[in-house]
């Protein structure tokens, strides 16, 4: 009998709540700003969101938190979308803060009229002086005491827009002196004369995140509001707001984000990346977007895994990006069909080979469930072989071709090396082998055993094609604690381009979605790059963690 699996500090929450009769429905939402692509670290966050309405009933939204107009795209929200359902998730309603842009300006206004809001004309600098530090109290703003009259009118006209960007602001009238500095009277408007990619030029004041943010909760009756650990010091904040509009009283959790090893997570140094050409894109394979992995060929159910596996917890730490390989290949391993792609191609001759052509039978996967099946391989005189697979000296226990050395192909034949062909720079141009007729694979009657198999493909009929290897984005497993640009650690040899391959024909017919193991070199998708007359393959991953940490 299996051990039950022990629920996370979230879960246990929401049990109590729905055993105790709190709740009788659990609402949840994934709140985005559509800013940016998503990350693995967002992926986390779906996962949970999403996890725990479909554990315990109820539902999820997907709320699009799009307060500012300046750097906010239709392109990222589609993009979003695509990535959760790409996961697995379906999100019961599509929302927007900007839904809620009259409702949210009402409750600027309520607050107003209840003297807990008012209008600031200070500059950035002054509000900044008069903050205090975390050790001495805040100084009261000059217009802190305007009079509820005076405030709506002057927050009418900024509605109007009737002022300049940050001409006036609108803040809130907590208390100076609290302890926590969000608590400092906080802004929760300010001008922008910014076309918003939903609301156009409708609205020039905008709400800031603190102020939307729990109030979109509570209108959509989310009962569970879970974020990350950086959130902690706003939830009094998120309280102190739901309390004074007397709304439904949303909750919120913070739990440890993710982090994660040779990466950097921070949208803002990822669109560094893109615009300044580091990078092809948001959905590079180096990437840690969610869009960079599906073209790198990971798998929704491999992100589901790795999320699951590295839990929810309170604290935060650093988790290896081995992990996330590991689960990738995990998964590949079993649903992965094998092939054969010869990337550093080297002409091996058979001298007695008479037949023209032969088609054998391969294993699709023999670690599939359903046994993976066979394919057809044709088999020729010439062939291509890895140039790894040829040493003129062998090393000691040297398993492969070498000069009068014996190793078995594939699939095929057993052949032994009898000479080869140097160019006038005495490079290895053409191996020469002779084969034994009754060593065919299924069928070996032959009597001889050799230790070494390689993989091959038929020069006659194979497929040319550009391979992309892939590796860690950064050198460093912390780029953004180490010293200087995080872009120093960039890692030169993440991308190695190999363009004149040979694939195995079948791979003609690839699609996007189909993953394969190319025999001894890894786990390779097809790229969107392809095109009729070239194929394009990315390395996911290799068969084994070959990375060597820097010393």
């Amino acid at each position: 009998m299996s051990e039950e699996k022990s629920l996370n500090f979230i879960e246990e929450i929401v049990e109590n709540d729905l055993n105790s009769g709190k709740y009788e429905t659990l609402v949840t939402r994934f709140p985005p700003e559509p800013n940016g692509y998503l990350h693995i670290g967002h992926a986390k966050a779906i996962c949970l969101n999403f996890g725990l309405t479909q554990k315990y009933g109820g539902y999820t939204n997907l709320r699009f938190d799009d307060t500012n107009p300046v750097t906010e795209k239709t392109e990222y929200v589609n993009s979003q979308q695509e990535d959760i359902k790409w996961l697995g998730f379906n999100w019961k309603n599509e929302l927007y803060a900007s839904d809620y842009f009259d409702e949210l300006y009402s409750f600027a206004v309520k607050l107003i009229e209840k003297g807990l809001a008012y209008v600031d004309e200070s500059t950035a600098d002054e509000i900044a002086a008069l903050k205090g530090t975390p050790t001495e109290p805040g100084k009261d703003s000059p217009y802190r005491n305007r009079s509820a009259a005076e405030n709506l009118e002057i927050f009418t006209k900024m509605k109007n827009g009737e002022f300049a960007d940050g001409a006036y602001i609108l803040r809130a009238k907590i208390d100076m002196a609290s302890p926590n500095m969000l608590m400092r009277d906080p802004i929760i408007y300010r001008i922008k004369h910014a076309e918003h990619h939903r609301t156009g030029n409708k609205w020039c004041i905008y709400p800031m995140y603190d102020f939307a943010h729990g109030q979109s909760d509570s209108i959509e009756n989310i009962t569970h509001s879970i974020c990350t650990l950086e959130y902690v010091s706003h939830r009094e904040l998120y309280d102190w707001f739901i309390e004074k509009l007397e709304i439904f009283p949303s909750k919120q959790y913070e739990f440890a984000r993710l982090n994660l090893t040779s990466t950097v997570m921070s949208k803002r140094k990822l669109l560094q990346l893109v615009n300044e050409n580091l990078v092809s894109g948001w959905d590079d394979p180096r990437m840690p977007t969610i869009s960079g992995l599906r073209r790198r060929g990971f798998t929704p159910k491999s992100v589901r895994e790795f999320c699951e596996r590295i839990g929810i917890a309170k604290r935060e730490n650093l988790i290896e990006l081995s992990l996330l390989e590991f689960c990738i290949r995990e998964d590949l391993n079993k649903t992965a069909n094998r092939v054969m792609a010869v990337l550093d191609p080297i002409k091996l001759v058979i001298t007695n080979y008479e037949k023209g052509t032969e088609d054998l039978i391969g294993e699709n996967n023999p670690e599939a469930e359903d046994g993976g099946g066979t394919r057809i391989i044709p088999f020729s005189k010439e062939l291509w072989i890895e140039r790894e697979d040829f040493m003129e000296v062998p090393a000691k226990k040297w398993f492969r071709l070498a000069p009068g050395a014996m190793v078995r192909l594939k699939f095929a034949y057993i052949v032994k090396c009898n000479d080869f062909v140097k160019d006038e720079n005495g490079n290895v141009t053409e191996i020469h082998c002779t084969y034994i007729p009754e060593s065919k694979s299924g069928s070996d009657t032959s009597g001889i055993n050799v230790k070494g198999t390689i993989h091959w493909v038929s020069a006659q009929h194979a497929k040319t094609a550009e391979i992309r290897l892939y590796d860690r984005l950064f050198t460093s497993e912390t780029p953004d604690a180490e010293e200087g640009d995080f872009k120093d650690y960039l890692n030169p040899e993440s991308l190695t381009i190999l363009p004149n391959a040979f694939i195995e024909p079948a791979l003609a017919d690839a699609n996007l979605e189909s993953r394969y193991q190319f025999i001894r070199k890894g786990y390779f998708c097809l790229d969107k790059d392809s095109t009729t007359d070239k194929l394009v393959f990315n390395r996911t991953v290799t068969l084994k963690d070959t990375f060597k940490k820097p010393n």
